[in-house]
């Protein structure tokens, strides 16, 4: 007897893209996560706005607070339907990100340490992953769709 089958109530409707690298954890290392993935994204035909912060933000925290001599880090770039996914693994799990408020540094006028306060403003979700041990991964998503595209204003 023949049946039709139908397809899934959620299935994909655009293909799933990745990228992955894995650089070395200096600033170097940084810099070329944040060329790389713009490049990649262009590729793709993604805007580059505002993931291309995203990713130097994270990348250079992963060399600055993950870094363990002789260990690289991670950059992983996928795209789900309309939202994009930047995943940076290092191996300093016992050392889990937290933003800094201003109000964290009475009376400190700190040139560091904000970041993280950049890519809660700019990613639409971010978090942390523990593990495997000794590995942590920070991530962000974008909505890349015309729905969640971020409109930049000039001041």
């Amino acid at each position: 007897m023949n049946q039709e089958t139908r397809a899934p109530e959620n299935h994909l409707t655009g293909p799933v893209r990745n990228f992955s690298l894995q650089l070395s954890s200096t600033p170097r290392g940084a810099r070329l996560a944040r060329l790389l993935a713009t490049e990649q994204l262009r590729s793709w035909g993604l805007p580059s706005h505002p993931a291309e912060y995203i990713v130097a933000e994270l990348a250079a925290n992963a060399v600055t607070h993950g870094r363990v001599p002789g260990r690289d880090f991670r950059l992983l770039l996928y795209v789900v339907g309309d939202t994009l996914r930047i995943e940076v693994t290092d191996t300093r799990g016992d050392r889990l990100p937290h933003p800094e408020r201003a109000a964290d540094a009475v009376g400190d006028v700190a040139e560091s340490g904000r970041g993280l306060l950049l890519v809660e403003a700019l990613a639409d979700r971010w978090g942390v992953t523990t593990g495997p041990p000794p590995r942590k991964t920070v991530w962000a998503e974008v909505a890349t769709g015309p729905a969640g595209s971020r409109a930049v204003t000039s001041r």
